[in-house]
C-alpha cells in the first residue's frame, strides 16, 4: 500500500470562474493528464466555501444518530429512483463480497411531484425523501446546486482537452440527476480479512463524481500495476475522480478507476459524495476528436439512464418498491 499523496495530483482551480480561456485550459491540461492517469485528482480553490461544506457534515452526523427506525422510515425501498436511507449492508458494491458496511442518504434534484419531468416518467427523476430536521434540507440543496454548478464548470475545462467545443456538456447537464450522498462508514467490525469493506471495489457509474472527506482516512485507489494507493483527507479540497460514462465518451481515454473503502481507524467516518452525472436521456456516445484514424469506439451508445439502470441493478441488495 503506497501513500497517495505522491499519486493523486492537487488542481488548483483558481481562474476557472473567470471565463478566460486561457484558465479553462490550464485547468483542463492539469485534469486531462491526471484522468489519463490514475482517474483521480483532486480540486482545491473550488469556491464552494468551507463553511458551507461543513454544515453538510453537521447535517450527516445528526442524521446518522437518528433511531434506526426513524431512518428506516426514508427507507430507498420506498422509492422508485434510490433517494433516501440506505442501511447497513443494503450496498454491494463489490458482487463478490458481503455487503458494504456503511450507511447512506442519497439526495437528487428537489422534484415536486407535478414536475414534468416525473410526470413524463423519465428514469431517475423522482421526489426526494426529507427527515424532520430544521436545517437538513435547505442545507444539502444548496451544497447539490453549488456542486453542480462547479460540474459544469469543470467540464468546460475538460472539454478543452478534448479538443471539443468548450461548452459541449452543458445540454447534458440541463436536468441532471446527479445525487448527493451522506455516508457514514462505522469503525470495521473485528480483524480485517478482505472478505468486506465499508465500500467494496467498484467504479463510479457517471461523469465526474466530488467528495469531500473527513480526517479519518480510509478511501483507497487501484494503481495500473494493482496495488493500491491511500488517498489522504486533505483540508478544502475535494477529491474527483471519472467516472464510467465520461471513460465510455472519452473511447477510455480517461479512466474510471476502481476504488474502495476500509475504514481501520476504530472511530466513525464520514464523507459526503457528490456524483456529477448528466441527465438522463443524455445519450453517451464516444466524441469523435478522441478517436485516432481508423480507431473504432469500443462502446455502443447509451443513454445514462440505461447505464444506470444497469449498475444500480447489480448494487442493491433489495431493489426499491414503486
Amino acid at each position: 500500500m503506497s501513500d497517495g499523496a505522491a499519486d493523486i495530483p492537487i488542481v488548483k482551480l483558481d481562474g476557472l470562474r473567470s471565463g478566460r480561456r486561457a484558465d479553462l485550459e490550464r485547468v483542463g491540461r492539469e485534469i486531462g493528464h491526471a484522468a489519463r492517469g490514475l482517474g483521480f485528482f483532486s480540486v482545491a480553490n473550488h469556491g464552494i466555501p468551507q463553511a458551507l461544506t461543513d454544515a453538510v457534515f453537521a447535517e450527516s452526523a445528526a442524521f446518522f444518530a437518528l433511531p434506526a427506525a426513524e431512518k428506516e422510515q426514508l427507507s430507498v425501498r420506498h422509492s422508485t429512483s434510490y433517494r433516501g436511507y440506505v442501511r447497513l449492508g443494503e450496498e454491494k458494491l463489490d458482487p463478490a463480497l458481503a455487503g458494504d458496511i456503511k450507511e447512506c442518504f442519497n439526495a437528487g434534484p428537489d422534484l415536486a411531484a407535478d414536475d414534468p419531468d416525473i410526470l413524463a416518467g423519465k428514469p431517475y427523476h423522482a421526489v426526494n425523501q426529507w427527515p424532520h430536521l430544521p436545517a437538513f434540507r435547505s442545507t444539502l440543496l444548496e451544497f447539490h446546486h453549488a456542486a453542480l454548478e462547479l460540474v459544469v464548470l469543470l467540464h468546460r475545462a475538460i472539454a478543452t482537452d478534448l479538443a471539443i467545443e468548450e461548452h459541449f456538456f452543458d445540454q447534458y447537464f440541463t436536468h441532471a440527476v446527479g445525487v448527493l450522498r451522506l455516508l457514514h462508514y462505522p469503525p470495521h467490525p473485528g480483524t480485517f480479512d478482505g472478505s468486506v469493506y465499508g465500500a467494496g471495489a467498484h467504479t463510479d457509474y457517471g461523469n465526474l463524481t466530488l467528495l469531500a472527506q473527513d480526517t479519518i482516512g480510509g478511501l483507497e485507489v487501484r494503481k495500473r500495476d494493482g496495488s493500491w494507493t491511500v488517498v489522504p483527507p486533505a483540508a478544502g479540497t475535494f477529491v474527483c475522480n471519472i467516472g464510467d460514462c465520461l471513460m465510455r465518451w472519452t473511447n477510455d481515454a480517461y479512466v474510471s478507476n476502481a476504488h474502495r473503502v476500509v475504514n481501520h481507524s476504530g472511530r466513525e467516518r464520514f464523507s459526503v459524495a457528490y456524483f456529477g452525472d448528466p441527465n438522463s436521456d443524455a445519450l453517451v456516445t464516444c466524441l469523435p476528436s478522441v478517436l485516432a484514424p481508423d480507431e473504432a469506439p469500443k462502446y455502443p451508445p447509451i443513454t445514462y439512464g440505461e447505464y444506470l439502470r444497469s449498475r444500480y441493478d447489480a448494487t442493491y441488495t433489495v431493489a426499491p418498491q414503486p
